[in-house]
């Protein structure tokens, strides 16, 4: 009789924090800025797929992919030869001064996955999800010649002073920094689960729209509005997917108006919900994208594509010393390859999108017969392996004490991830989860909930 072999485990040498970890973090605190955050204890040594080990020998498996970005896992042997054969070539020329094959045929397998019949598509590179926001900023407006722009609550674009104005997810990124970007209105974001403006979850989206239309009427001029900023499916503020009907509304309040509508991706994209961009589940096409985080799977790279209509802007208004980096760009590459199964990775079938959409469903299945054990677990969603769990109380208002306390408890049972929103936990691992990894992050999270 064959015994088959145990799935692997995290494994657990020390106490968090290991004593390598300690003596790490407090020459980190002594000498880094203090806007890092720290949430866990945890210095990383390395990496290997799923699987993150910490200087003191500590493996964890990675359910946050460092905040959405590690698409193909850690180390992953493709992107590592990618990086490799580039970077003894050149790593640096400036692509704002010199074209570079490497990302030219980026840009062309980028609006590959958007362009539609009759029409065309260019690309921006940048470095980060935030320098991509603030081209797609300047762009609208450079455009349209107007100067307003609309975002949402619960929104995170990035930083840098025009998106950090954009965002609405928390106070804190703002406070003591202004003045920020002039001519920027938040409306809600339309949540299923926490309807807006006394809405219901099936007319959320249009009350969203509706209430667009009032602010149109009374407060914003729309002939002013250069564009409407949005995640198609919503990030930090809570891993929201809006109802079906919102986006295509959205599209044609927008072209009513003469609005331009930009679609941020940088969380949601890149093969994340089981399509390459979040925006695909809705049938509905933007006049501009930002991508950052997932794109290269961990090097720094951002893309701002925009309709050939809309690309208006004039030689030399816009530029960027290191974006569209080839060793980056290299990296991008190697990271579409695999999402679109150019080349396969063992146990994730034809491509990784495949992949985030099967396992993603299965997490999703599992996470809702917990809900039935766990009154607290108010809210379970998502698309792919872009999955939120929503803590609440026992009158259903968000819990953020109890979900804190949860994601503490799953870090020291070696399951890392990350909180976002009010009171949700995320789960956004590396698209090469495979099904058997899923099983024992599940196990992990049934056995820390059963312990709250």
């Amino acid at each position: 009789m064959t015994t088959l072999p145990k799935p692997r485990q995290p494994l657990l040498k020390t106490a968090l924090p290991g004593p390598k970890t300690a003596e790490i973090m407090a020459r980190d605190a002594k000498h880094l800025s203090t806007s890092y955050m720290r949430p866990y204890p945890f210095v990383p040594d390395h990496g290997e797929g799923v699987w993150l080990t910490d200087v003191d020998g500590n493996t964890m498996l990675d359910f946050f992919a460092g905040i959405a970005v590690s698409t193909t896992g850690h180390a992953h042997p493709h992107v590592v030869k990618a990086v490799q054969e580039q970077i003894t070539k050149f790593a640096h020329v400036c692509l704002t001064d010199y074209p570079q094959e490497i990302t030219t045929s980026l840009a062309e397998r980028l609006v590959a996955q958007i362009e539609r019949p009759g029409e065309k598509w260019r690309v921006f590179f940048g470095n980060s999800g935030a320098e991509a926001v603030e081209a797609a900023v300047k762009l609208a407006r450079n455009h349209t010649g107007r100067t307003h722009i609309i975002s949402t609550l619960g929104s995170f674009h990035g930083r840098t002073y025009g998106a950090i104005t954009l965002t609405g997810s928390k106070t804190k990124y703002k406070r003591g920094f202004g003045p920020l970007l002039p001519n920027v209105s938040h409306v809600p974001y339309p949540n299923p689960f926490r309807p807006p403006l006394g809405s219901t979850p099936e007319t959320c989206g249009q009350a969203v729209l509706d209430h667009i239309e009032l602010l149109f009427q009374t407060v914003i001029p729309a002939d002013e509005v250069a564009a409407v900023v949005i995640e198609p499916m919503q990030g930090e503020g809570g891993y929201i997917v809006p109802p079906a009907d919102f986006l295509p509304g959205l599209r044609a309040l927008c072209d009513k108006h003469g609005i331009l509508l930009i679609f941020d991706e940088v969380q949601a994209g890149m093969g994340r919900t089981g399509k390459m961009f979040s925006f695909q589940h809705f049938d509905v096409q933007p006049d501009i994208v930002t991508l950052a985080k997932g794109i290269a799977s961990g090097l720094p790279i951002s893309a701002m594509l925009a309709k050939e209509s809309v690309m208006t802007w004039p030689v030399g208004s816009h530029g960027s010393t290191f974006g569209g980096n080839p060793v980056a760009a290299a990296a991008a590459h190697a990271t579409l390859d695999l999402l679109e199964g150019v080349v396969k990775h063992p146990g994730c079938g034809e491509s990784l999108m495949d992949n985030a959409r099967e396992v993603g469903a299965s997490i999703l299945a599992e996470l809702r017969k917990m809900q039935s054990d766990f009154p607290f677990l108010g809210d379970v969603r998502g698309e792919g392996l872009f999955i939120g769990l929503e803590f609440v109380r026992p009158d259903g208002s968000p819990d953020g004490g109890l979900r804190d306390r949860a994601s503490l408890a799953l870090f020291e049972r070696g399951l890392l991830n990350l909180d976002c929103g009010e009171a949700v936990i995320r789960i956004s691992p590396p698209l090469i989860l495979t099904r058997e990894e899923a099983g024992t992050g599940l196990k992990i999270m049934r056995e820390t909930l059963a312990a709250l």
